[in-house]
């Protein structure tokens, strides 16, 4: 017997929209990277991170980019591995370690965001300039909505099975 009441319709979802946009997204982007040099996409987020801000912690870099903490503690496993990236103790805090590019880390950052950059400017290009700025508005009212909801637990999305899509 069919279950009654709402049904989702998972292809109009907003969740789920987002997260198939996210991924199509970064497997475009992440195409550029993966073969030539070796990154998946935690990892060149990780540097993507760290290329702006130098010195955070595992934790830091996990709460900035809204990734889970053991993939960013993955990545920067495999980032320092690869000779990437350094972490060393903060000089304030010896139990806080901090994470930089190396050289070769900052090499690969500088080869791809310009290529990064023009995958967004493509993408962006089938939107008008007023369409790009209501897309940027309307993105940072979602994720102030969301951010909200998850301090206030105001949303369902803890229910029988945890998160919702």
């Amino acid at each position: 017997m069919a279950e009654t009441g709402p049904i989702l319709i998972l292809e109009d979802f907003l969740p789920y929209r987002l997260s198939v946009l996210s991924n199509t997204v970064s497997r475009g982007i992440a195409s550029i990277y993966a073969e030539r040099f070796n990154l998946s996409i935690p990892a060149w987020r990780v540097m993507a991170i760290l290329g702006r801000f130098s010195g955070l912690s595992a934790g830091e870099v996990a709460e900035r980019t809204a990734m889970d903490k053991v993939a960013v503690s993955r990545a920067v496993a495999h980032l320092i591995k690869e000779g990437l990236l350094t972490r060393d103790f903060a000089d304030d805090d010896r139990r806080r370690s901090v994470l930089a590019l190396t050289e070769k880390g900052w090499s690969v950052y500088r080869e791809v965001v310009p290529l990064a950059l023009e995958v967004e400017k493509d993408l962006l290009a089938s939107l008008t300039l007023e369409e790009q700025e209501t897309l940027s508005q309307l993105m940072g009212k979602l994720l102030d909505r969301a951010l909200d909801m998850e301090k206030t637990d105001k949303s369902p999305r803890r229910k029988a099975y945890g998160a919702v899509v």
